[in-house]
């Protein structure tokens, strides 16, 4: 009979590889206190140095960026109504000189 699987969570995860990296404590014995293979342990290390870029790379839909090109497209749509108001507005007075009542 085989013995069921151990699924570690990520905050599990985590904390063994801290032991590993910040409390010097060598990968045997990491291994064999949490029942581990080396390999599975050296392919969390692994996946743990791949993806530590993403850490550093400033996040693409903060909420301070969405509210920035919220309000770029606002100014913008502003600045169309000022125009086609503008635009309407020459247009009146025009109408209005060439009935002679300006």
């Amino acid at each position: 009979m085989y013995k069921k699987r151990k699924n570690y969570s990520p905050k599990e995860k985590t904390a063994i590889l801290r032991e590993h990296f910040i409390n010097k404590v060598p990968v045997s014995d990491l291994c064999d206190q949490y029942g581990l293979h080396p390999t599975l342990f050296y392919r969390w290390q692994k996946i743990m140095f791949e993806s530590m870029d993403l850490l550093f790379e400033p996040k693409q839909d903060s909420k301070a960026s969405r509210l920035q090109r919220q309000n770029e497209s606002l100014k913008e749509k502003l600045a169309t109504k000022d125009a086609v108001i503008g635009q309407i507005m020459e247009d009146y007075v025009a109408v209005k000189k060439s009935l002679g009542e300006v």
